[in-house]
């Protein structure tokens, strides 16, 4: 659902409009009757952890000449 509210009314309720904001709404702020930003909540992120990955890359061929080269920043 997306409500349409001018910067001056946004500006003085920022706040409000931010914490009452739902996932599947958005806001578009209105200067001079046009369109100028627009504020969506964030969705929520996953947490990445060690090995979330497992299984999804092959490694097809193992060598070294990609680095060639980078002899001094290898210890």
């Amino acid at each position: 659902m997306t409500h349409v509210i001018s910067v001056e009314q946004a500006a003085a309720r920022l706040s409000e409009l931010i914490h009452t904001l739902g996932s599947d709404e958005e806001i578009v702020l209105t200067e001079n009757n046009s369109p100028v930003a627009s504020l969506r909540a964030r969705t929520a992120t996953r947490k990445r952890h060690a090995g979330s990955c497992k299984g999804l890359l092959t490694v097809v061929q193992d060598d070294d000449e990609h680095l060639d080269g980078f002899e001094e920043y290898i210890p």
